[in-house]
């Protein structure tokens, strides 16, 4: 991966045909020890002992570990730099590698992408000059990219405290009852609240409770969106590049710890019913022209991995029993869970000050 020779600050991706980078190891680890959460964040670094993140410096831009377990099992640990494709597009990749590793090689030349992988990048640029077609006081504004005062000393206790990795399942029992208490308790006239929303919302409260911030303390909750849909016109099929914007609610702790469920599920929803061509178009010159980004204090990321089809993927050993990341890390991701559709499985590691109170109020679904 390099800068375009055009300078215009995009990437680009060389290919010479080099082949990727692939590890085989051995560990002494059993399945089973991946029901439960990792005893601390990098327990779990060696099944990807190499690091894709600075792939301008030469780092590989993708990266593949198999390593057998002590039972006969295996992990397949797999980096891709985020600057190739999004969640979307590396699944749809993963599920087609499957597919081959899994094929005879006579096969071979009769594999078919399905979708057919479309980069085409350009649909995403701004056209120059970006014009919003609202006037200025109505163009949509992006939160996600404000910055706010860190009084609490956020920033420093995320980086200073060690961090206790945590993991919930939420089965559908549990989720229902996350939408009746979501509902009960919103002021305003709500049809439904997704299964996302309420969990979302509850997971955000619940950290932020257990982390007890001053009450003027600006919180956000920053979630990846889908925008393939929500772009006119849409993008193809197959598109695997990012394809996505950040949604942002936000509130003081204040409100967010003293007031119920349902007024942090409808910030949620608020934040995905925001994003549409107009605010996408916004995104795609904020990020282009002035290489916004998104600041770190109070921030809570939660990224939906139980959407993307990953629990699907068989190299031919059977489906995956755990999907997750390598390191239990300060951002929430929702993964799926083995044999259970309709279930999620919630993980996030938080300050050790916070933790205990953090694994009582997730499990409190009332209150």
């Amino acid at each position: 991966v390099r800068a375009k020779p055009d300078g215009d600050g995009g990437l680009e991706v060389v290919c010479r045909g080099q082949g990727v980078l692939f590890i085989e190891a051995v560990s002494d680890y059993e399945v089973n020890e991946f029901e439960r959460a990792p005893r601390f964040v990098t327990q779990w670094r060696n099944f990807l002992s190499v690091h894709v993140a600075d792939v301008l410096k030469g780092a590989p831009p993708l990266v593949v570990q198999l390593t057998w377990l002590k039972d006969g099992n295996a992990v397949v640990g797999v980096g891709i730099n985020h600057c190739l494709c999004d969640g979307i597009g590396s699944a749809e990749f993963l599920n087609s590698f499957a597919e081959l590793a899994s094929m005879s090689q006579t096969k071979f030349s009769e594999f078919k992408f399905k979708p057919k992988p479309v980069w085409d990048r350009h649909l995403l640029n701004p056209p120059p000059p970006f014009r919003p077609s609202r006037n200025n006081n109505n163009s949509p504004s992006h939160p996600e990219f404000d910055r706010v005062p860190d009084i609490s000393g956020f920033v420093a206790r995320f980086s200073n405290e060690k961090l206790v990795p945590t993991s919930f399942i939420f089965n559908k029992t549990n989720l229902d009852e996350l939408k009746k208490v979501a509902l009960s308790t919103s002021k305003l006239t709500e049809s439904n609240y997704t299964s996302f929303e309420v969990l979302s919302a509850h997971i955000w409260r619940s950290w932020a409770r257990a982390l007890n911030l001053p009450s003027n303390q600006i919180l956000k909750l920053l979630f990846s969106i889908n925008v393939r849909e929500r772009v006119k016109p849409s993008l193809p099929s197959g598109f695997y590049g990012n394809a996505f914007v950040l949604g942002c609610a936000h509130t003081t702790v204040k409100d967010l710890t003293g007031k119920a469920l349902g007024h942090a599920a409808m910030l949620v929803k608020r934040a995905k019913e925001r994003v549409d061509n107009e605010f996408v178009k916004s995104v795609v010159e904020s990020v282009s022209r002035s290489r916004a980004s998104p600041d770190s204090v109070g921030v809570l990321i939660l990224s939906q991995w139980s959407r993307l089809g990953l629990e699907k993927i068989n190299f031919g050993m059977g489906k995956p029993v755990h999907v997750g990341p390598v390191c239990c890390d300060r951002y929430c991701l929702l993964l799926p869970v083995f044999n259970r559709t309709d279930a999620v499985k919630a993980m996030v590691a938080v300050p050790s000050t916070a933790a205990v109170r953090y694994e009582h109020l997730v499990r409190s679904f009332c209150s």
